[in-house]
């Protein structure tokens, strides 16, 4: 089976890196961008199975990118999993058409079973 890909985009080296190599480990393949303005066009050319996306960052942040995905024919069902460390991060996610929510600073294991949940539609 072709592993899965999974594009993470936070402002936060630390995070891309531990995410990452996470997620590698897990057997997935892993895309990191750290510039919120490049994400549509990484996204395009990556073609990733979930996107991992820090809500605040410079530029253009989580909610409004998530918005742009949503309205994007050709990346709209994209599965999208809010990172934040904001006290309404999640009602910001859920109104923004996340379809998950996890908050910083994150377990491991609760990132991975989101992950799974979604990817793989296990309840």
């Amino acid at each position: 089976m072709e592993s899965k890909k999974i594009m993470i985009c936070d402002d936060d080296p630390g995070i891309l890196e531990v995410l990452e190599m996470m997620l590698e480990l897990e057997g997935y393949t892993v895309f990191t961008e750290s510039n919120s303005t490049n994400l549509i066009k990484t996204i395009s050319h990556t073609l990733p199975d979930l996107l991992l996306m820090d809500l605040w960052m410079p530029v253009l942040s989580g909610d409004q990118l998530l918005r742009t995905i949503r309205t994007t024919k050709e990346i709209e069902n994209l599965p999208v999993i809010i990172l934040s460390a904001s006290v309404d991060g999640n009602e910001i996610a859920t109104s923004s058409g996340a379809n998950g929510f996890i908050a910083k600073p994150f377990d491991m294991d609760d990132v991975s079973i989101k992950i799974r949940n979604i990817l793989f539609d296990v309840e």
